[in-house]
């Protein structure tokens, strides 16, 4: 296992055991006291629980070399991963602006609320500190699993403040009707983030290219190499945290065999060395374009 696949997996570990933590005491607390705003954020957290245990295995699973059913390796279980995370991120949205409907028909007094205060004030940090760590290792292994993952985490912070601020403004104030109206601000804000993932995941699974400026760096590169005279027909897509591209490059018919595969082999080095992995198949043909112009091309131009 590479230094790059042992970091992402450590890293999933850390979520798993923080997640583990705060559910657990966010939802006794939650119980305890009888806040719906507190026991929203427990599930809220027993969401991102199950999100990082998909984040694990879809990590695991992602780095399992190329086989005989998978010829392009395993990249799509990250972004498989993404959309359940999602979903579920969306289920319980719902399920808590249920409950805090409920909770306005049938209010109650929360009691020790002090506890409730406590606890969200440790969960605070604790995510601060983890999704923080999540995100950082997710740009730099380039992990899907692990950004999705470090976001909850993120989104859980601010919904946690929006509860700790509830809770003292009833421990306080004695507004019983912040504990629903909170929970649903926080169900808005789960749902807000849930349906961003549904989009993206989406996004990754139906093989959207990669974006026009990295496309144009590409492009770039392949024109730096004066032996050619062109390209068309560039397709790129991703899995998981893998890229790949396929590219059909122009060169003088004359040019020798060898010098085209040197070429070749340049564009695919220096296409690597900007974007870290990425698996690449050119096409070399010799140039149609009787006036020797450079042809540049997309996929989607080329077919037309």
């Amino acid at each position: 296992m590479t230094d790059a696949n042992t970091l992402k997996r450590n890293t999933a570990w850390l979520s798993i055991m923080s997640n583990t933590l705060l559910v657990i005491l966010k939802l006794a607390v939650g119980l305890y006291v009888g806040a719906v705003s507190l026991v929203s954020e427990a599930l809220h957290s027993g969401v991102d629980l199950i999100a990082a245990f998909i984040a694990f295995w879809a990590v695991r699973k992602a780095v399992v070399p190329p086989d005989k059913e998978h010829d392009y390796g395993h990249g799509k279980f990250e972004n498989l991963s993404s959309a359940v995370e999602a979903l579920l991120i969306v289920a319980t949205a719902i399920f808590i602006i249920y409950e805090a409907i409920h909770k306005f028909n049938t209010p109650l007094d929360p009691e020790f609320l002090q506890y409730g205060i406590y606890i969200m004030f440790i969960s605070i940090v604790v995510n601060i500190i983890v999704s923080r760590r999540l995100i950082a290792v997710a740009k730099k292994t380039d992990s899907q699993a692990l950004e999705a993952d470090g976001l909850h985490l993120q989104a859980d912070v601010w919904t946690s403040v929006g509860v700790l601020l509830g809770l003292v403004g009833m421990k306080v104030f004695g507004f019983l009707w912040l504990d629903p109206v909170i929970a649903i601000i926080v169900a808005l804000i789960i749902f807000r983030a849930g349906y961003k993932m549904v989009v993206d995941s989406a996004r990754e699974l139906t093989d959207s290219s990669l974006s026009q400026e990295d496309e144009a760096i590409i492009g770039e590169i392949i024109l730096s190499h004066k032996g050619l005279k062109g390209y068309h027909h560039l397709r790129t897509r991703k899995s998981g945290s893998d890229r790949l591209l396929d590219v059909h490059v122009t060169f003088d018919k004359d040019m020798h065999l060898e010098e085209v595969h040197n070429i070749c082999d340049d564009i695919e080095c220096k296409i690597r060395n900007r974007f870290g992995g990425f698996d690449i198949t050119i096409h070399p043909e010799p140039v149609v374009d009787e006036n020797g112009s450079v042809i540049k091309k997309n996929y989607v131009e080329a077919v037309r």
